[in-house]
């Protein structure tokens, strides 16, 4: 075994491990839109769900020279994004909308991605992604010396392929998603191993539900 300290390492270097380490990763194939207008398109892979009562997810936004990146900074410009769930059909595209550019171009434009209206938030959607989750800011924490930080989105809609859906679970094989590894990298599911269902107690809500930093 090998054993690194993390005093010893860079945020670079930590980086590089986690990335290989927490793997495979879900992508959240975010657009966003400035306050001037301008949309923004953008992978990340850090990314996860939070609640189910009222749904959140979650996505990890770093920063550029000390200031948040495009698209944390129009969330919270704005307190709206879409989140999508791309298909192995559109690595080339997730991969390409991960190259930095100035916050005036419009990176779903110079991708030539095709969008439609949202319904509940005025951020438009790409049509083309599969899952497509509507969100409303709902809170940010910055974590540890990189200022990094976990931004939370409400749910307001749903946006779910034809045919994925079968008594309310998604069909992860037709969904066919892609995951981040270290590096370049990207996988599909490979083998599906199937067990048998574990009963679990019905999930319940708390009379109060406790909160941290609020979004203004």
């Amino acid at each position: 075994m090998t054993t690194v300290l993390p005093e010893s390492m860079t945020p670079e270097q930590t980086y590089r491990l986690l990335t290989g380490v927490v793997v495979p990763r879900p992508i959240a194939w975010v657009t966003t839109r400035s306050a001037d207008g301008v949309m923004n398109l953008a992978p990340f892979s850090c990314f996860t769900f939070v609640s189910s009562a009222p749904p959140m997810i979650g996505i990890n936004v770093g920063r550029k020279d000390g200031a948040l990146k495009d698209t944390g900074r129009n969330i919270h410009g704005t307190g709206e994004f879409v989140v999508h769930l791309p298909d192995e059909s559109m690595i080339e595209d997730v991969h390409l909308s991960a190259v930095e550019h100035p916050p005036e171009v419009d990176e779903v434009g110079l991708l030539g991605l095709p969008t439609v209206a949202s319904e509940r938030v005025g951020v438009p959607r790409l049509a083309d992604p599969p899952i497509a989750l509507e969100c409303r800011l709902h809170s940010a924490t910055a974590y540890g010396r990189t200022g990094s930080e976990f931004i939370v989105g409400t749910v307001l809609a749903f946006h779910i392929r034809g045919g994925l859906l079968t008594d309310g679970k998604v069909d992860t094989a037709q969904l066919a998603p892609i995951a981040r590894l270290a590096g370049p990298a990207y996988a599909g599911l490979g083998r599906i191993t199937r067990m048998t269902p574990v009963g679990q107690t019905p999930k319940s809500t708390l009379p109060h539900p406790t909160r941290t930093t609020k979004a203004d």
